[in-house]
């Protein structure tokens, strides 16, 4: 369900200073790619408890369209528990979420779907025993006197592939079985994008890949956000979080410690804010510390 809009909600606030990793997540709003703009996503003072177990607390977070938001953190942080009240697994037990400037209710991922809200995750959820144009147009398939129109499906999904630069594919119709890890990522997400995706979330992505495969949807990540899609990456490889991100997050015991543009990081910063919330580290020659803004209670990765 969606609700009017919140008008200003997430606008105004400016970048931490340059040259170092942010302080701490801004108090009213987090910054944006374009301050007269609205971000894609944003979120609002999200909570969300189990039981006696508050998982997350308190996170404000901004995702812009046309950049790659980096979502890191250590094992039991928070971050699958806050990809899955984005993509409607989960409600939030506090907090607010807003989609295009208006506070909406996700209560189940066929909502957030029917938003542009496209999750990719670690298991890529793709049937090995059809092929690529199957996979991409599952659930979704065209027909034609009550028949799959098979040769509107081939063409969308050949059309879909090349948009998005997928060479490495030697047929559409070869079985998803048959691909390897970056080829099986491809594929995914270029469902994703065929189903108009407007933001697209990736769990994960380059988890065992090899360095080719690796490369491979690192492009690809790219060329999404190149498109003007918001995209989300949740991931431990710092080296690829580095390599594509134009903005980092990171979460400590369900908080997020620190926000802000990559270049006001370095992987050392962000291996102290991942794991103990806050850094002493100096990026570019400054010298401010970094602290956490207060301590969780418990939390589920």
């Amino acid at each position: 369900m969606v609700t009017p809009s919140q008008g200003d909600a997430g606008k105004g606030a400016r970048p931490a200073s340059a040259g170092r990793a942010p302080a701490a997540p801004p108090s009213s709003s987090a910054d944006t790619a374009d301050p007269d703009g609205q971000p894609l996503l944003q979120l609002r003072g999200i909570g969300k408890r189990f039981g006696p177990v508050q998982a997350l607390t308190d996170i404000d977070l901004d995702v812009p369209a046309g950049q790659v938001t980096a979502l890191v953190g250590d094992n039991g942080a928070g971050k699958s528990t806050l990809v899955k009240c984005i993509a409607g697994i989960w409600e939030p037990s506090a907090g607010e979420i807003i989609w295009n400037g208006k506070r909406i209710h996700l209560h189940s991922p066929r909502d957030a779907s029917a938003l542009g809200i496209a999750t990719v995750y670690q298991d890529l959820a793709l049937a090995d025993n059809l092929d690529i144009v199957q996979n991409m147009q599952l659930g979704h398939e065209p027909l034609r006197y009550g028949l799959l129109d098979e040769i509107t499906m081939e063409k969308t999904a050949k059309a879909t592939l090349a948009d998005l630069a997928v060479t490495t594919v030697r047929s559409v119709r070869q079985l998803v079985g048959s691909l390897s890890g970056g080829q099986r990522q491809a594929v995914a997400v270029a469902k994703a994008v065929m189903q108009d995706a407007k933001l697209v979330i990736m769990d994960e992505p380059t988890a065992a890949l090899g360095v080719s495969q690796t490369e491979q949807v690192l492009s690809l990540i790219t060329r999404l956000a190149g498109r003007g899609l918001g995209v989300l990456v949740i991931s431990h490889n710092l080296a690829d979080v580095f390599r594509v991100a134009d903005r980092i997050a990171v979460l400590y015991l369900g908080r997020l410690a620190a926000v802000g543009p990559a270049a006001e990081f370095d992987p050392q910063s962000a291996v102290d804010l991942m794991t103990t919330g806050a850094t002493s580290r100096q990026v570019n020659g400054t010298g401010e510390n970094m602290t956490l803004r207060g301590s969780s209670s418990g939390s589920e990765g």
